[in-house]
């Protein structure tokens, strides 16, 4: 049994969580939801420590490299956890990552979208362990995210 807490695996791990999201743009949307033990998460980009958007930006695979996607998609995991840790206040309230839906700008045809999505999930077991962090995934392929990230991602989660 590990009695590590998350924020000790995210230290061990060497991850650095980026401040809140610093968006060019305006939102009229709440980045985590709480509705009693479930935990809805707003679609994440890659975010820089700032909180600021992080690059490369554009399409898989003719303008961002596969493995930029997968970058981008730890980043995006990152992003993703540090939200839900400004709502939750604790990690270790987390029992269960229940969903993952990525998006990925892909060029027309690209199919290895869930190689760039598994950099997400790998992040997600390894700072949660897969009893907690096990999930059902969805990777899709589409022709444009917002300003222009290569991944998007958004989860839900289950607290107690």
């Amino acid at each position: 049994m590990d009695l590590m807490t998350v924020r000790e695996r995210l230290d061990r791990l060497g991850l650095v969580l980026p401040q809140p999201a610093a968006m060019p743009v305006t939102t009229t949307f709440s980045w985590v939801r709480i509705l009693g033990t479930r935990v809805v998460v707003s679609g994440h980009g890659p975010q820089n420590p700032d909180g600021s958007p992080a690059g490369p930006y554009g399409r898989v695979p003719d303008q961002v490299s596969l493995e930029e996607a997968q970058q981008s998609a730890r980043s995006a995991a990152l992003a993703v956890i540090a939200a839900v840790e400004r709502a939750v206040g604790d990690l270790d309230r987390i029992d269960a990552w229940v969903t993952v839906n990525g998006f990925v700008q892909a060029q027309p045809g690209y199919a290895r979208t869930t190689a760039v999505l598994n950099s997400f999930s790998e992040i997600v077991l390894a700072v949660f362990g897969p009893e907690v962090g096990d999930h059902a995934r969805t990777a899709i392929g589409v022709a444009a995210l917002p300003l222009d990230l290569p991944v998007v991602v958004a989860a839900e989660l289950h607290t107690s």
